[in-house]
This record gives structure tokens, sequence and C-alpha cells, in this order.
């Protein structure tokens, strides 16, 4: 059962006994906290943060519903409404029609989705969405939309709303899936990013408020502690969201969570990031602010971000000039402020796009059709390394019509003294990914500069799993004692190359690493030990700390890509039975997923025979009929 939006004390499953307070705290809706909060508020309800999720409404839908339709090349659709209630009529491209009620609705610009009911508890995110700045609907796939088969469909698993958004869009939000009936029952206690999705449950705080005289409890009676000049711990809180990570909770952790307690953070990797660190595909600010010298030196969210309006502070440059200008900021003295706004800075005229601080220092690229999202790495352009990285760059960004050894000279001749254009962890990053084993050197040495920012140091590891080198092993050994919890945990990678009771011996103490996502990585490179390499103390902690990574799987049992972790899980313990079955439930909510049937194909014919392979192989084909792979296999296997 889903809970509508507005205020509901929802009892939340980890519970939190603040001193004094005797008892678990409950939520209590943001209309509550708007009471006593007013100015607060009042800037939060008209923001992406309050409009995330809603139900819908002539207040809450900004599409046209009046009849009007959209024609695409796998669907057509109309759009009604009907008094308060609005629908969706899909016809596919086989022909086949449904009307849907409109669930709910997520966003407000610059689109907005509408969320389907497929069946009991599942939603689903439709999609054609609404340009809500053009004024029309459009789909997010329109050059070559997914089919019906297709995992990214709007049917399909990787659409699930469930699943996929809704804990980001929610307050206190539980997926509640049940893997034996394949069904939902997913709660929150408040639809949109309410108060207590950053600040914690508020029971306590309102039990205080209304006891004028007694003491205020520790936080405010809050999990979350804002206002502490903690940056580091506003900076986490807003990154559970705010980033491209594995969730390793059911839901939403318990805001004052550590990230790297609550999520598992994606590396720079190919795919999701240029080689030098820059966006490619949507991640979601983070990673990209992990790089940035503005992290390094202190410089929080809510330095340029007001969180209840979720609105830069200042208009256009003012943003930047708060710290970087003559006057600066004496909380961030390090800086070493200067006059950046004029034309001796940034070179173009003033008022034009390429005055303004982003367009030089956070390239921007579009996802979901529309929605432009800008790098946080506030890097310096760099076109200089454009040739040897492959990686954009903001000038020719802008001046699309010239080269990156133009825009370099360009750069050269206006900044002749600059220390900007020395060595940088793109090259290193870049020649890794290319020759893993002829950049093995370099990479290491990055791993080990504790002067580059960890997310760089945790990526250069990853590149070095594949180089083979034993300097870089016995490097990275020393790195599983690091700081940062995402070189420790990248850095037990690395010690797969040595002898099982060496290996035990190195990964041991991270299984009781005060981090869940290090003990989880330190878990996951012991699971191809044998027993004889464990000492009877090793053996038990790794027991414990395995139930407590395949606690955090159970979590995500709706996911394909679960499956397919279950099912090498099964494989390394030769548990053939368990994963045949992790590998059939990873085709049957992805029937595309390749690699998974070829090797259920192959266990079906060691465990079955070769007739029940080719069953299955047909069934592939069936599903996938022209991947090569299956159909090469198809005519060895004859049949």
């Amino acid at each position: 059962m889903w809970v509508s939006a507005g205020p509901r004390a929802v009892l939340i499953a980890l519970s939190l006994i603040w001193a004094g307070a005797g008892k678990a705290q409950d939520h209590v809706g943001s209309a509550v906290c708007a009471d006593c909060h007013t100015e607060q508020a009042d800037a939060w309800a008209g923001s992406h943060h309050a409009l995330a999720w809603t139900a819908p409404g002539p207040d809450t839908v900004v599409a046209d519903f009046d009849g009007s339709s959209y024609q695409g090349a796998d669907m057509s659709v109309q759009f009604v409404r009907e008094g308060d209630a609005y629908s969706i009529t899909v016809t596919e491209a086989d022909g086949t029609t449904t009307a849907y009620p409109v669930h709910s609705v997520a966003g407000i610009a610059p689109l907005q989705q509408y969320l389907l009911e497929t069946e009991p508890g599942r939603v689903q995110s439709f999609d054609v969405a609404w340009d809500a700045e053009r004024g029309t609907w459009y789909h997010l796939y329109p050059g070559d939309p997914p089919g019906p088969a297709d995992g990214l469909h709007w049917t399909g698993p990787y659409k699930t709303w469930n699943a996929r958004c809704a804990e980001c869009h929610a307050t206190d939000y539980r997926r509640a899936y049940s893997p034996r009936q394949r069904r939902y029952n997913s709660t929150s206690a408040e639809w949109g990013v309410g108060c207590e999705a950053c600040h914690g449950p508020g029971s306590a705080h309102v039990d205080w408020a209304k006891t004028p005289d007694a003491p205020m409890p520790e936080a405010g009676g809050f999990s979350m502690a804002f206002n502490t000049g903690n940056a580091e711990a506003g900076i986490q809180q807003c990154a559970g969201c705010h980033s491209r990570r594995e969730n390793l909770t059911d839901g939403n952790p318990l805001p004052g969570t550590p990230f790297h307690d609550a999520f598992r953070l994606a590396l720079l990797r190919p795919g999701l990031y240029h080689a030098d660190g820059q966006i490619l595909d949507e991640v979601y600010v983070y990673g990209s602010f992990l790089q940035s010298k503005m992290y390094a030196r202190g410089v929080g969210c809510m330095n340029c971000h007001d969180p209840h309006g979720a609105t830069p502070v200042a208009e256009g440059n003012a943003v930047c000039t708060q710290c970087h200008s003559p006057a600066g900021n004496p909380d961030f003295p390090t800086l070493k402020p200067a006059e950046y706004d004029t034309s001796d800075h940034h070179s173009h005229a003033a008022g034009s796009e390429g005055a303004e601080c982003k367009s030089c220092h956070m390239i921007e690229r579009t996802y979901m059709g529309i929605d432009g999202r800008r790098d946080h790495s506030f890097r310096v352009p760099r076109p200089d390394l454009g040739a040897e990285t492959g990686s954009p760059d903001a000038c020719t960004d802008c001046h699309e019509d010239r080269t990156q050894s133009w825009a370099a000279a360009q750069i050269a001749d206006w900044y002749p003294d600059s220390a900007h254009r020395g060595p940088h962890y793109g090259q290193v990053l870049a020649h890794g990914r290319a020759d893993p084993p002829a950049a093995a050197a370099a990479l290491s040495g990055l791993a080990t500069d504790t002067g580059q920012p960890g997310i760089v140091r945790a990526t250069a590891l990853y590149l070095l799993q594949a180089a083979g080198d034993p300097a870089a092993v016995a490097a990275a050994l020393d790195l599983l004692g690091d700081p940062d919890p995402l070189v420790r945990a990248e850095a037990t990678g690395l010690a797969q190359a040595l002898p099982g009771p060496a290996r035990a011996a190195a990964l041991t103490p991270l299984l009781s690493d005060p981090v869940r996502s290090v003990r989880l990585a330190a878990a996951r490179q012991m699971l191809t030990l044998q027993p004889a390499d464990l000492t009877p103390s090793q053996s038990a902690l790794l027991g414990e700390a395995m139930i407590d990574w395949r606690k955090s799987l159970s979590n995500k049992l709706d996911f394909p890509e679960t499956h397919m972790v279950m099912g090498g899980m099964a494989l390394t313990t030769r548990s053939y039975a368990a994963a045949q079955a992790a590998f059939r439930e990873t085709v049957r909510l992805d029937p595309q997923r390749v690699e998974a049937w070829s090797i259920l194909i192959r266990l079906t014919h060691a465990t079955e025979g070769l007739d029940a392979a080719r069953a299955v192989l047909r069934d592939a084909l069936r599903r996938v009929p022209d991947d090569p792979g299956l159909i090469e296999l198809r005519a060895r296997m004859g049949g």
C-alpha cells in the first residue's frame, strides 16, 4: 500500500533512541514543521524537492491532458482528464491498447513525468514526458525507442519507480519487495523530499517544542545536525540522492548516516565519466564534486545552494564571487581571492554567456532529452589535453566550429604564466583505460598520491586490477589502511593476486572496518578463499560480513543485476542449482541480459544435458534473436 502525500506519523524501521527521549522517533510530516518554520516552509513549498513526487491534481499536473496525444514509432498515446482524474491510454506497436489512471507525478521542470500502476503496488515511469518549457509531449528515447521486450521500455525493470527512483523522491521510503510474490508493498512517510528526508524524524523535536522549559535535546531532537560547521556531514547527506551509487539498504537510510555506510559510490569508470573525470552519463554531481578544489578546501553544498528552496544562494556569478573576489570569504582564506568577474579574467564580453563562470568551469550535458546538468568538479578548461585523453572541454563546447588545439593556443595566449597547464590525473586515467599494463607504474603512483582526490585514487586502483603488476599489488596493500574509504574499498580488489592465506591476512582487518561499504568490499574479495586459507577467527569474521552482504543483496532482489551477482557467488561456491535459479531470475526480469543467458545455457548443458540446454538456447533466441554470441552458440550446439 502506498502512503499518500501529507502529514502522517510512520514508525521508522531503524529506530533512533535519543538521550532523554526514551522512545523511537516518528515522522510527523512537513505540514507540522511548517506551523513554526514558516520562512523555510514557504521556500520549500514550490521547490523541486517538495514537487519531486506528488499526487495528480490541478495544482501539480502541468501537462495538457485535455485530449492531447503523442504519436511515435513505438506507440501512440492519448492524455485525458475527467474532473480531477487523469489517465493515459497507450497503444503499443503490436496494437495492444491499455488505459492507465495516472498514479502520481514526478518533478515539475524542465520536464514532468507521469507514473502508472501496471499491477497492484508496481509503479512504472512512463517514457512520454511533458516538456514544461516548450509545452509539448516528447519521448525520452526519440531516435530508437525500446520495445516492450527491452528492459528499458517503460514497463521494464529499469523503469520501475519503486526500485529505481522512489527512494530519492520520497521521505522515509521503504521498497518492501516480496521476491516470492514478486510484488511491492512500498511505503513512505511523505511523497516528495520533505523536511524529515534531510533532518530525520521530527517527533522528538515537536515534543520538545511543546515544552518550552525543557532542555533542547541533542541535534534539536533530529538524527541529522546541520549548522554545526561540519560541511562534510551536510555534503554526505545531500550525496545520498545526488550521486550515482548502489544503495546498500532498503530505501532511505536514516538522515545523518555516513554516506559510505549506506551506499557504494560509482567511480570514474568508462560509460559514466570521461577519462579525465568530467561527466558523461548522468552521475548526479557528488562524484564530480569530490574531484574539486572546492571540496578539498571545505566548501559545502549549502555555501552555494539554499537547502530549502533548492536554488542558488545568489544570481549568476554572484554565487562564485562571494568567495572569488577581492573581498573574498573569511571562512575560506586559502582561496586567495582575486578579481575574477571581469573581462581581464574571462576575456568575453560582459553579460555574455561566455562571461558566466559556469560556462567555463562547469560543462553542461543534457539528460532525459532536455534536462541540462552541470559538472561540479569546477575545473579549469584543458583543451590542451583533449587529444591525449579524448575528453571534451568547455571552450569547444561553445565554439563548436573550432578545434581543441585552437582553444589551447587561445588560452595560452591569455594566460602565458598559468600554473594550470601542468600534468593532470586525467592523462594517467586515460592511459590506464587504454593499456592498463603499460600504465601500471603511473596508476600506482596516482593511487598512492594523497594529494589527489580520493575518488581519483580509487579509480586508479580499479584500473590497476587489469594490469597484473606485482609492484602495484604491493603498493595496494599499504592502501588497505588509507583514511579514505573509497581507496580502502578499491584496494581490496588488488589483493586477489595474493595467495589464499596472504589474502586472508591482508583483508581480515577490513572485515571489522568502521565503514560498511569497505567491509562488504573485503568480503567480496575473500569469497573465493578455501576453508584451509582461513583461521577459525578469520572464518567467523568473514561469516558475519557475508551475512551483511547477503542482507544488502536481499534489498535489491527486484534488480536483474543483483541476481547476476548472486549467480556469480553461487558459481564460486559450486552451488550450481542456486546459480541456475539466479540466472533464470535475471533473464526473467530482463530477457535481454545475454551474458546471463549464455551462462544459463552452459549450466543447463552441464547439469541437465544437451536437449535441455538447446531448449534454453531457443528461448534465449526468441528474446534476443540477433545476438551474434547466441547465434554462434546455436551453430556449435546444433538443434
